[in-house]
């Protein structure tokens, strides 16, 4: 029995004493309301009640027990209240990849403040995030999915040490095949195989690994030549050292200093939705302006401006995602 529900339809028909003008009040029907009483009544051993005349008049038991549900109801609604203000004070948790941009977070914190909302971001990997909104620990964040499905969209590439004259920061020409990773035939022991090809936290997601797995294989590209990159900063150094090639983004290519060629295959792309941990009622949705905020953070497009039909952003998240 949900006794506040009851004691709620009690109070509520003791107040306006009739049935029906309770259950208005409380917005629910009437039977609902009935049953509720009777459900109380038998759980307290009594009638509260008496239905014999045209108009309901309240019992003795009722009288005495009046008292105290309005002291469970009241004491209810001050915890409700305690806990939305522990809520706001405490702030709400947003996932965010590792790979966003600062200043871009700093924006999404700033704005939260405006709105009299305390935001903090916290950097998970994909997992994590996804769990933190099943969980409850977290009140948003930036979710993987696959890019077809995605609202917005983030290519990801190759990077690679910076040429000769040190041209990094900038994507390399064209797109890069995983057939081009691939060993040659033909060419020397020391030449013979291009530098593995690590993959970050963020792309450890299972229907991403199982896509590259396929595409690595469709195009002749030995398991063994894709590994975990491990820490972000290790596998970076080893790339501008000319030992390893690393699937990222532009962005975080750009901020190391390397060489970056979008993926020819965009279903190995990212892709984002930014969800809301699901309320009481269902599930939430996250406000246009921290959706459009986040996609920024990662410098994601729209993933209809990328070819793909977007899923929940509104055309105003689109618009500030663009920057």
């Amino acid at each position: 029995m949900d006794l506040l529900a009851h004691l709620e339809a009690y109070v509520a028909t003791a107040d306006e004493a009739s049935f029906s003008r309770a259950a208005d009040r409380l917005g629910i029907a009437q039977p609902l309301l009935s049953r509720r009483i009777k459900t109380l009544e038998e759980h307290f051993g009594g009638l509260l009640f008496d239905r014999s005349r045209r108009q309901i008049a309240t019992t003795e038991l009722g009288v005495l027990l009046l008292p105290y549900a309005r002291d469970v109801l009241d004491r209810a609604q001050r915890l409700r209240q305690v806990a939305r203000s522990a809520r706001r004070s405490q702030g709400q948790a947003v996932g965010v990849p590792a790979d966003c941009a600062p200043a871009a977070l700093a924006r999404v914190i700033r704005a939260g403040s405006e709105r009299g909302i305390t935001l903090a971001v916290r950097e998970l990997p994909p997992t994590q995030r996804a769990s933190g909104l099943a969980d409850g620990s977290l009140a948003y964040a930036l979710v993987r999915v696959a890019p077809e499905r995605a609202s917005f969209r983030v290519p990801l590439g190759v990077a690679s040490a910076p040429g000769p004259d040190g041209d990094g920061g900038a994507a390399s020409r064209g797109t890069v095949h995983l057939e081009a990773l691939r060993p040659r035939r033909g060419r020397t022991a020391r030449t013979a195989a291009p530098p593995p090809l690590l993959l970050l936290t963020e792309d450890e997601v299972p229907y991403f690994e199982e896509r590259l797995t396929r595409a690595a294989a469709r195009a002749g590209l030995p398991e063994s030549r894709i590994r975990p990159a491990g820490p972000a900063a290790t596998a970076f150094a080893e790339t501008l050292a000319g030992r390893t090639l690393l699937l990222c983004a532009e962005p975080f290519a750009r901020q190391h200093g390397a060489r970056w060629a979008p993926l020819a295959d965009r279903s190995l792309h990212r892709g984002y939705d930014v969800s809301a941990a699901a309320g009481r009622s269902g599930p939430a949705r996250a406000p246009g302006w921290l959706a459009a905020l986040l996609a920024s953070a990662v410098e994601a497009v729209p993933a209809r401006s990328a070819g793909h039909g977007p899923r929940t952003a509104g055309d105003s998240s689109r618009l500030a995602a663009r920057g």
